[in-house]
């Protein structure tokens, strides 16, 4: 892209999908070529509309916030036409932020459109990391995956500084090598009739579309598919067919990866542009499992910590709640078995209904033994210091780059062993037992044989379909880690924790809000367990339970 294009790349927080969609949050910020051009702009809206509970647990924003922060939508709009001027407008999904939301919201509201339409960016990284080594172009997984910097996740300005980072850093070396060096060739480029590589859909699902030239049964399938009498689906055939026969395809996917991984790796890493491996040797995918590994394991060490986090909120609620939740679902048994007692009364007579007492016994039984579990699973649940949490870091890496199951991923008697330690490993971690973790590493052999586990050796040899393998599998756990950590991370657990980081009262605050719906809730069960025992005695005679 030329220096001295200017446009204006945006983000919007909406009310959900449901329409009519209203933005709650808009940002956006001015670019020229590349690169940043002045301040953002940022403003909270208040349309003075419900938010959906589901909807406000992603972005964070509830109809009283927007409320006291918020501005009228037509002041708002106002101001974003003076900063946007006639700019083309980009966004990560165009066809929602702009088309599906700004644009109606502007009818609506009686204003002339902002901006021009400019390119959509992810329709750009779909076909610029074609075929996505990250597995999908979520823009929260490809800042994980290139580790980018985090700059506030579901909220409209950070998702526009996220974009702007992937562009930069990502999607700017590879425009280079297509050649797209204007702001025409990139809108051209992002807006051409283009499918992925890799089939979504179908008998040949996952595979690439260029194994075709050497497959005739996916040949026929792509042939097939062209000949559908869904429009769509024989558009897409067509357009395989049409690449195949111009002999267009793109890389391989892993040299790819191997490429960004590489520009990503800092100025000490000569890049000399993008290579096509015919044959790829064993000293490339031995780099790309390495930095595989060293990555799963970050993001494993990440996901350690931050679930550390989560339980040491739990523990906390638990052990302040724990009776009020017991005496709850004590009642709830009770009623729901008074009621169960006098339903087969009535069906089935006294000695059937008498029945009901053993089950409420075995099911009070073993609701006592879950509370019981849980509270023995978040026992000694603790916050590590700054000091402890970077010492358990360096034993954690230290150990599980020494002694992945990954290692010996066809070697099942050695890889069974290297689970168990890993797992003893892991579970040191997550308990914060760095004692544990520092005996492991002084003697591991010792550990082993102590816990009555075959020793095992490390060596290197691999052999390239091996190597392929084995890094085509890192890659699905990494994808895998990345969703949990982002599970963790939306908890509301982990909300919970933020903002009990900010003020140590907050725990409190919220163990005094539980408390009074679990007594009103316990209050009226307590009333209809006492309505469900006079009935039953009416009946009966007697209440059994």
């Amino acid at each position: 892209m030329n220096h001295d294009t200017p446009w204006i790349i945006i983000d919007t927080e909406t009310t959900g999908f449901t329409k009519p969609i209203f933005a709650v949050d808009l940002a956006a910020q001015k670019m020229r070529g590349w690169e940043m051009d002045g301040a953002p702009f940022r403003r909270l809206l208040n349309h003075g509309c419900a938010i959906p509970a589901e909807v406000s647990r992603v972005h964070g924003y509830t109809r009283e916030i927007l409320e006291r922060d918020g501005s009228p939508p037509a002041e708002v709009y106002e101001a974003f036409a003076a900063y946007a001027g006639d700019l083309p407008v980009v966004a990560y999904n165009l066809n929602y932020d702009r088309d599906q939301v700004l644009v109606p919201e502007w009818k609506r509201l009686g204003l002339a459109p902002i901006g021009r339409r400019g390119f959509c960016a992810l329709k750009l990284a779909q076909r610029l990391l074609d075929p996505v080594p990250a597995g999908n172009c979520k823009l929260q997984t490809l800042r994980q995956y290139y580790r980018l910097p985090e700059s506030g996740a579901h909220a409209a300005l950070g998702d526009v500084l996220t974009v702007i980072d992937l562009m930069q850093r990502v999607l700017r070396p590879l425009a280079g090598k297509r050649g797209l060096d204007t702001w025409e060739k990139i809108q051209d480029f992002a807006g051409d009739e283009w499918y992925p590589s890799r089939l979504s859909f179908g008998k040949f699902k996952g595979r690439l579309y260029q194994e075709a030239r050497d497959d005739a049964e996916l040949m026929s399938w792509l042939e097939w598919l062209a000949e559908s009498t869904n429009e769509k689906s024989s558009a897409m055939g067509r357009w395989y067919l049409g690449q195949l026969a111009n002999g267009n395809g793109l890389e391989d996917a892993a040299m790819l990866d191997l490429q960004i991984q590489e520009q990503l790796a800092g100025p000490d890493v000569a890049v000399a542009g993008m290579v096509v491996f015919q044959q790829p040797e064993i000293e490339l995918y031995q780099r790309l499992v390495e930095s595989s590994r060293e990555r799963l394991a970050g993001l494993e060490l990440e996901y350690g910590i931050e679930k550390s986090k989560v339980d040491s909120v739990r523990s906390k609620l638990f052990s302040a709640l724990r009776s009020y939740y017991q005496e709850r679902d004590r009642l709830r048994l009770l009623v729901q078995f008074r009621k169960a007692f006098i339903d087969r009364l009535l069906a089935e007579g006294e000695e059937a209904a008498e029945k009901t007492a053993t089950d409420y016994q075995r099911e009070t039984a073993e609701k006592n033994r879950e509370y019981d579990s849980t509270a023995s699973a978040l026992e000694g649940k603790r916050e590590l210091n700054e000091d402890e949490t970077a010492r358990l870091k360096q034993l954690w890496r230290k150990l599980v780059r020494m002694f992945h199951p990954d290692l010996y991923e066809h070697d099942p008697e050695k890889r069974k062993t290297y689970e168990r330690l890993t797992q003893a490993i892991n579970e040191a971690r997550d308990r914060g037992d760095i004692e544990l973790l520092e005996l492991i590493a002084k003697n591991p052999l010792a550990f082993i044989l102590k816990q009555g586990w075959a020793a095992v050796a490390l060596d290197g040899d691999r052999g390239l379909m091996e190597l392929r393998s084995l890094y085509e599998h890192l890659q699905v756990r990494i994808l895998e880690m990345i969703e949990t950590l982002d599970n963790v991370r939306a908890s509301a657990d982990y909300q919970i924790f933020q903002a009990a980081e900010e003020d140590a009262a907050v725990i409190g605050q919220i163990v005094a809000a539980q408390q009074e719906d679990l007594e009103k809730e316990i209050a009226a069960l307590q009333a209809e367990a006492e309505r469900t025992a006079e009935e039953a005695k009416e009946l009966a005679g007697e209440v059994p339970f």
